[in-house]
């Protein structure tokens, strides 16, 4: 590793002196971890070897935000997509099951929460994949046993993850310029095809996964995915692939689905093991999905799973109910 070139890497990133030194004891650990196992002296590191070391700073205490981050950056630095990607998994949602955790002692109390969670501990930060799968397969069976399915809905449906409402304020101004909702949803549909397009040209990610012309073309061919859909008071929206050009690529439907599901908590129970997380977990993704209108349109908005990939479906399409006022007239609270 050339510790000189990664910390003139991260001081282009603007971190300060003690990020930049943590950053690097991470990377240089991580980097001579590599070259200790590795197979052959050419070899470069994968998914599996973040795992691995992800496995030692939970062991050590060291499973902690900074770290993976450090860990993205020498993915970034070192070119190597799988590395970046393994760490960005691991940040992604991380606050789901505490969030879970907390709103059921809110909704049905401590006693019922503690009954639900039962023999289930609170995951670390950085387990794996297959394990967060394992635990959301566990909690949603006790889950859907203990609470009646009206308060499971409620829960998952405002979503597990932390939104802020700051983080949707440029949508909300961009609604507030356009003269109606088709008006925004063309915009939107336009900029996200641009900023695709501009990735693609600077060979850039979109959050983890590769851009090609494919990818973009695939995108600009489903309005439902760029944009979204209004039928009547109803927006229907499907997200884009999580790793599209794979999605793309593969034939074999259970992998394809895998390929398509953005849920760091259920994704590889497609894909292998014993894992089989509950649909009704999917509810949180409705909620996830929802936020921005809330934030746009100013109220809370019900949301609903019309199509899942842990169903069946071959992709998660999401219908979003917009009050009357809004389509007939484009109104908001200011």
């Amino acid at each position: 590793m050339n510790t000189n070139k990664f910390r003139e890497f991260l001081q282009e990133k603007k971190l300060d002196e003690g990020n930049i030194e943590q950053c690097v004891m991470i990377a240089e650990r991580f980097a001579d971890y590599v070259k200790k196992s590795a197979p052959t002296p050419d070899y470069t590191p994968t998914l599996s070897d973040i795992e691995a070391f992800s496995a030692i700073l939970i062991r050590e205490s060291l499973n902690v935000r900074d770290n993976y981050i450090a860990l993205a950056y020498y993915g970034q630095f070192v070119q190597n997509n799988d590395i970046f990607r393994a760490a960005i998994e691991v940040l992604d949602g991380r606050e789901v099951m505490d969030n879970l955790y907390q709103k059921l002692a809110d909704e049905v109390g401590t006693e019922k929460r503690d009954e639900v969670f039962a023999g289930i501990d609170l995951p670390p930060l950085g387990i794996t994949p297959v394990q967060k799968a394992e635990i959301t397969t566990s909690v949603m069976a006790s889950l859907e046993k203990l609470v009646d399915p009206e308060t499971c809905q409620k829960l998952l449906a405002g979503s597990l993850r932390s939104l802020p409402e700051d983080a949707y304020l440029e949508d909300r101004q961009k609604y507030l310029e356009s003269k109606d909702i088709d008006a925004f949803l063309a915009r939107r549909g336009e900029e996200f095809i641009a900023y695709l397009e501009q990735l693609q040209r600077n060979g850039k990610l979109f959050f983890t996964q590769e851009v090609t012309e494919e990818v973009i073309e695939f995108v600009r061919e489903n309005p439902i995915i760029s944009q979204g859909v209004r039928e009547g008071n109803i927006i229907y929206e499907v997200k884009i692939p999580y790793m599209t050009k794979e999605y793309l690529a593969e034939t074999d439907e259970q992998l394809k689905k895998y390929h398509y599901c953005h849920c760091p908590w259920a994704r590889e129970s497609i894909k292998k093991g014993d894992a089989h997380v509950s649909p009704t977990f999917c509810n949180c993704s409705a909620g996830f999905v929802k936020k921005p209108w809330e934030v746009m349109l100013g109220q809370p908005l019900e949301a609903e799973i019309v199509e899942s990939v842990l169903t069946g479906g071959q992709w998660c399409k999401i219908a979003i109910h917009l009050p009357e006022h809004v389509v007939e007239k484009k109104t908001v609270n200011e």
